[in-house]
């Protein structure tokens, strides 16, 4: 059904709305995709918040005269889908997912920050990490220490509460004192042997090869 000259406005009006709030947008090709893979594509895009609507090259030129957007004029050409969001990466992030599993869709270009973009500078643009991955990522930066430390505060409570029902401890450190006993009673006899008498005298003590 053709559009009407008040239906031609309404769409200038909401896409030129749009496009006063945006930072990117991107061009794509849609011819051939079915239309439950567009369906899924449309949802996608409204859960990244991108504006995305198939729509008349005509209108689209109108809706962008007068905005950042108007260099785009020239590639709107063809049966084309247009990504429109205020973030500047959630556009080119959407279309080009979507393009690595259905290669029907073709990106054609785009603009961001007043600066037109090839299909390779698209590519480019939808590589940057998203504002809430960036933050995920500093987020798992600042924890890693305090994770770090919960573990290692973990391992040694483990350890003690594995450990103090032991009785074995106890015994060991007590045996320990009389061996330096022993070993300090056998160093007065040891000094004591250069003042003994000739070899004659067989009075050494059973304990003096224990101390060599």
């Amino acid at each position: 059904m053709p559009l009407n000259v008040q239906d031609k406005k309404a769409i200038v009006a909401d896409v030129g709305a749009q496009l006063a709030g945006a930072q990117t947008v991107v061009l794509a090709e849609y011819r051939g995709i079915p239309v439950e893979q567009l369906t899924k594509l449309r949802a996608s895009a409204r859960d990244q918040g991108v504006y995305l609507r198939v729509l008349k090259n005509t209108l689209a030129r109108r809706a962008a005269q007068g905005t950042q957007f108007e260099p785009l004029a020239d590639s709107m050409v063809g049966p084309l889908i247009y990504g429109i969001s205020a973030d500047p990466i959630a556009s080119a992030k959407v279309l080009q997912n979507f393009a690595k599993t259905q290669d029907k869709l073709v990106i054609t270009a785009g603009l961001y920050n007043g600066k037109l973009l090839d299909v390779a500078g698209v590519k480019a643009l939808a590589t940057i990490p998203s504002r809430d991955e960036l933050l995920s990522q500093l987020l798992g930066v600042m924890l890693a220490p305090v994770s770090a430390m919960a573990r290692v505060l973990g391992a040694v409570a483990a350890q003690k509460s594995a450990g103090a029902p032991a009785p074995v401890a106890a015994p060991v450190v007590e045996a320990a004192a009389p061996v330096e006993v022993v070993a300090e009673a056998a160093a007065p006899e040891a000094a004591a042997e250069p003042a003994a008498a000739a070899p004659e005298a067989g009075t050494e003590t059973p304990q003096t090869p224990a101390a060599e």
